[in-house]
Order: structure tokens, then sequence, then C-alpha cells
């Protein structure tokens, strides 16, 4: 077989309102409003901005039943508008929201997790999605599985992929097919081995429903680019993916060009490419294929490894065809790509979405990007930025940093950047900013210390999954945090000319 060729995995068709994903049509792009469902002018306003950058599904908070409600005002008005956007509708605790929302939204979100079906509320769901033509996504998350799956399964992608399975069944034994399912995480090794372990089962069992894919809480700027390019290029290497979306802490329609820069950079590759070695997926058996254990950027010495250069159109398949077939199997390598493109951020995404897969699956142990348009210092930061995403070298401060949705409430954006500016100096931590409750706490599990919204101006802080002071004024907030680093050994002066107290 001819490894440098591209093959997406076959899917059945979804259609999503005036949306079809799956089958033959091309990945589509999506977002998430930040407003409070409640409100209907501000709602509408921030879909038709997502839209009108390229974002044709849009999914809003469902938290309770008025804003299950509110959801026929927030559609109605975007048709007297002139806009067919898809809508979709993201339920967490209460199944009866599910049943409100399914009456005027095009989709309905439910999380496994958090979703109870004592009383056959999914099936009587299903029914209702049928009778209307509403599609469903089943959308499993790394840090809220429901407690009989994390007891037996614990906090892994086995278990995100149980989640999901057992309410995929129920959809298949009602012979209901109009179901999309994601399996979400902040951690990129965790979502990509989740997704293919995923993939893996459901071939298994005969079942072909679109993915979503994204890597949730990715944070912003820069990194929260690179982050996302990495997991979801890895996937879409695989051929794996129908629908993305790309989460970021800012404006939800930024994410949009980034989603699309990552969908044309993989729709032009040519012919067919499958799946190798899912056996490898799995974080608890991660291994490097060389002795080396801290992977090298371009600039540093490079003795001792293989640069491997790649010259197709399909570079991620091209190197790790060439990694597979070395005469010498753990021989360190270097995996190297030129890119022409005029924007960092161009270049960044590319050769996240290109070089990253290849360390995140433990087969190279360096990267070089040749980008003559950019200095040399530029060029580093991406490259440290993707080895970080990848899990395989910490450099800096990560942040895990949800996107935000309805039920945040306090401004998540200026906050995210109020905590960089006192911490980025910091090594190796990672500091989840959380806007709410909901996924906070477990999506967040990774992090050393958490930043999460307890109510309106209040604000929980936590050390690992420990609740260290709860509920406290946000305008005290940041200053705890910054104590309780501090009071843990973790804090360092800041540099010179850098930001910090």
């Amino acid at each position: 077989m001819d490894l440098t060729k591209f093959r997406r995995r076959p899917t059945c068709e979804v259609r999503i309102g005036r949306v079809t994903i799956g089958g033959r049509y091309p990945v589509a792009v999506q977002s998430m409003t930040n407003t409070d469902t409640n409100d209907t002018a501000a709602s509408v306003a921030q879909i038709e901005r997502i839209d009108r950058a390229g974002g044709k599904i849009v999914r809003l908070t469902a938290q309770g039943r008025r804003e299950g409600e509110n959801l026929a005002n927030i559609v109605r008005q975007l048709r007297a508008d002139g806009y067919d956007t898809a809508t979709v509708a993201d339920i967490h605790f209460v199944p009866e929201v599910a049943a409100i929302a399914a009456q005027y939204v095009d989709k309905v979100r439910i999380n496994p997790g958090n979703y109870r079906n004592e009383h056959g509320e999914f099936e009587a769901l299903i029914e209702q999605c049928r009778r209307r033509g509403v599609a469903l996504r089943i959308g499993v998350n790394h840090g809220s599985l429901a407690k009989r799956v994390f007891d037996r399964w614990g906090d892994t992608p086995q278990g995100m992929v149980v989640s999901a399975m057992e309410f995929l069944r129920i959809c298949r034994e009602r012979d209901f097919d109009q179901v999309v399912v994601s399996m979400k995480s902040s951690n990129t090794r965790v979502m990509v081995a989740a997704y293919r372990l995923l993939v893996e089962a459901m071939d298994a069992e005969g079942m072909h429903y679109p993915i979503h894919l994204g890597v949730t809480e990715a944070g912003n700027g820069l990194e929260g680019r690179v982050k996302s390019a990495v997991g979801i290029g890895a996937l879409l290497a695989d051929g794996i993916g129908d629908t993305i979306r790309v989460s970021l802490t800012e404006a939800p329609e930024n994410e949009i060009p980034v989603a699309r820069m990552l969908v044309e950079h993989f729709a032009s590759r040519p012919g067919e490419f499958e799946v190798l070695h899912p056996e490898r997926y799995s974080p608890t058996a991660y291994r490097r294929r060389s002795h080396v254990t801290v992977p090298v950027v371009h600039s540093e010495p490079l003795d001792g490894f293989r640069i491997l250069e790649a010259r197709s159109g399909n570079p991620t398949a091209e190197l790790r065809a060439a990694i597979l077939n070395l005469d010498v199997a753990d021989e360190p390598v270097v995996v190297r790509r030129r890119y022409e493109e005029p924007t960092l951020e161009a270049v960044a995404v590319k050769a996240a979405a290109d070089l990253g897969p290849l360390l995140l699956d433990g087969l190279a142990d360096g990267i070089w990007i040749d980008a003559p348009g950019f200095d040399e210092a530029q060029i580093r930061d991406v490259e440290l930025m993707i080895l970080q995403a990848a899990r395989v070298r910490f450099s800096h401060t990560e942040y895990i940093a949800c996107p935000s949705c309805g039920r945040t409430l306090y401004d998540i954006e200026k906050t995210l950047a109020d905590i960089k500016a006192r911490t980025s100096h910091l090594k190796n931590l990672r500091i989840g900013v959380m806007g709410c409750i909901v996924n906070g706490p477990g999506e967040m599990a990774d992090a050393d210390y958490g930043y999460v919204g307890a109510g309106p101006g209040r604000i929980t802080l936590y050390k690992g999954r420990e609740v260290i002071v709860r509920n406290i004024p946000q305008e005290e907030a940041l200053d705890r945090l910054i104590e309780l680093i501090r009071e843990n050994g973790d804090w360092t002066d800041a540099p010179a000319g850098k930001s910090g107290k």
C-alpha cells in the first residue's frame, strides 16, 4: 500500500438543519456561543457573526428550562433575519431540557456522563428527534464520566469509549442513525487515543456514525491554535473526522478561520491512507521509539539525529512511513518540513497538524520548521509550542482554559489574560481557567491549579482535584491563586522585564 495517500473514513450522512455532514460531504466547521441563552438579541447577533465567518453550525448552552424555551425565540429571530444556520442545544444535567430544546433546534447534544437515563429519557428523546428530524450528538468529555464508568475504567480513553458505546447501541437498537459522536479532552494524547479507540470499537460493531472532532479547553492565542491543530490534525491525518470545532478562549467567530484552515489543509491531500497500528494509541501503553527523553527543536544540537524531511502533499503519512521503515528501528529522528505561508499563524497551525501527530505518537524526537519568512526566535517558540501540545516537552506554563459559554458568569477572556500576565514565566505548571463547574473540575484534571467560576463574581480555587478555597470574590481570586502557588513551592520570581509579583 502507498502510505502517502489519504482517505476519509466512510460514515453515514447526518442532516443538521440545512447542513449535512458525513458521507461524501466536506468536513463542516462549527462553534458555540458564549452569550447568555436568555439574551435573545445577543445570542442571535453572535450566531450571525459566526455564520458570516463561515461556521454554519452553532451550539448554545441550555442548562435549564428557561434557556431551553428561549431557544424558540432565538431560532425564530435568526430565521427572520434570513439566516439558515444549523442550531444545536447543549444539554448537561436535566433530561427534560433536551426534550424542550428538541422542539426548536436542529441537533441536541447530550453528555452521557451527566445525562440520566434511569427512566428511559434517552429512548424518549430519540423518538422525539426522529419525529421532528432532529440530529443527536453523543458528546463524551474526559472529565465528566459517569461514576459507574469511572469506578470501573478510571478517567481513561477506554472509559470514554465505554460511555459512548452504551448510548450508541441504544441508538442502533432504535434504528436511529442521525447521530454524531465526540470524545473531547484538553489532553491531546487522551483525546486522540479516545477517538481512535472509538473508531475501532464502532467498526467492530458495524457502526459508521460521523465524528465531531475537538480539543476542549485549548486556551487562546497561538498556543490555543497549535494545541487544537495537533489533536485535530492527528485524527484528520488518519481520515477521521466529519465536523470540527476549534475551542478558543476568544470571541467564537475567531475559531472559524482556524477550523477552515485545517479543513482546507487536509482536503487538498491526494489518494488514500489507512489508520496504522491502533494498538499503540492507548496513553497507558505510550512509549517513545528511541532513547531520547527531551525532544529537540531545530536550533539545538542535532548530532546523532536522523533528519527526515517531508516533500509530498501528505507529510504526516510520508514521514510516518519513513520512520517505520528505518533500518535502525530506534534511531532518533527529527521531522522537518518547509512552509511558505504568509502568516505565523498559518505556519504554526499547519506545522502542528503535519508534524505534531508524529511527536504525539512517540515516533519523532525533534521538530524542524523551515519557514524562511520568519525569524529564528518566532519559529523556535512555535516548535516548543508543538512539543508541549504533543505532551513530550514542557517549556512554559500551560493554560487549560475553556472557550466559555452561556454558563460562564465572568469575563473569562480578560481573566485568562490577567492570569497569564502574572504566571506565564513559571515552568512545568498547568493552570486551569474554567467558566463553571459543569465540566471545570473534571476537564482540568491534569492541571496543577484551577480557577473555576462558582457563581456571579465568585471563584473556587483548586490544587489538582482538591478544593482549596471555595466561592471567594473574584477581585481576590488572582492574588489568592498566586499565594496558593507560592505556598506549595511552585513559584519562581519572574525574570527582569517579565510580569509577576
